[in-house]
């Protein structure tokens, strides 16, 4: 059975934003599309008391109008759109596992966040077990195009298989280009083991060691995907700031995050955490062990 890609909507600028962005990559994937808006039966904590008819009858046109926006952009899209009758958290959580990937709309800075559905999207980022990609209202409107597909490549190459390959799948899909951007910094004494330090005057210095661990990472799916130009980025400074610095010409901000085997909470990583708050493009973040 091919996974759909999903968008959460709740009715906002963002959330729309999300849905056209879930929609081109339904098109570049050949995959059908699946909305979803979660609504649970609350009397007793909104804003504003509705009864259960009058919640549900909202609920139904936040999604019917997501439906609506997508379908006059992509007549040709399979579409499926569902109310699900759960928590945000729960709802999206469940959504994403049997998804390709899950798209949120996020509104960036702000001191919670911002993500679609309050906080509530950093709690599902953090937990998701299938990639999320977030997106801001203006990126949706015009998303970028021919920019590259930038990722950032940290650890071994194990580490950053599952990464570097949804890069290179994305890249692939959208005719694009991919910068692969590999941060570091300078160790305090004794931090590097004498077996790394032995390899890192081997291949000539510390830069160097790090620009060979970023090829022999890139190196499997240059091979499986020769058709994509490859950039080769190396910097010192940390890993937030140098990625950053390298979206100029991006489309698309990929990053890792570690897989949580804690209770649903709101950390994601100082890297995945800096590129939500700041990246002026959309942000897929791919979890990994």
């Amino acid at each position: 059975m091919t996974r759909a890609i999903t968008v959460g909507v709740d009715g906002s600028a963002e959330s729309l934003a999300a849905a056209d962005w879930a929609a081109r990559e339904a098109d570049l994937r050949g995959m059908p599309l699946r909305i979803v808006h979660a609504w649970l039966w609350q009397p007793l904590d909104v804003p504003v008391v509705q009864d259960r008819e009058t919640q549900a009858k909202s609920a139904h046109t936040v999604l019917r109008e997501a439906e609506t926006h997508v379908a006059g952009r992509h007549p040709s899209l399979t579409v499926t759109a569902e109310v699900v009758q759960d928590t945000a958290v729960a709802a999206l959580l469940r959504e994403a596992e049997a998804s390709e990937m899950l798209v949120l709309g996020s509104r960036g800075h702000g001191a919670f966040a911002g993500f679609l559905l309050g906080s509530y999207g950093q709690q599902v980022i953090a937990a998701a077990k299938r990639p999320v990609i977030s997106v801001r209202a203006r990126e949706g409107q015009t998303q970028a195009e021919g920019g590259e597909i930038v990722v950032g490549q940290q650890g071994t190459s194990e580490d950053s298989d599952a990464v570097l390959g949804f890069a290179f799948e994305e890249a692939a899909a959208r005719d694009a280009a991919v910068r692969a951007v590999r941060a570091w910094t300078l160790p305090p004494f004794f931090a590097y083991s004498p077996g790394s330090m032995r390899l890192a005057d081997e291949a000539g210095g510390l830069e160097p060691f790090e620009k060979k661990a970023l090829a022999e990472a890139l190196a499997p799916w240059r091979e499986r995907f020769p058709e994509v130009p490859v950039t080769e980025h190396v910097e010192i400074g940390s890993a937030g700031q140098v990625l950053l610095s390298a979206l100029s010409n991006a489309q698309l901000l990929v990053v890792g995050r570690r897989t949580r085997r804690a209770p649903v909470g709101t950390r994601v990583g100082s890297v995945a955490h800096a590129a939500l708050h700041h990246a002026p493009c959309p942000v897929a973040v791919v979890p990994h062990d």
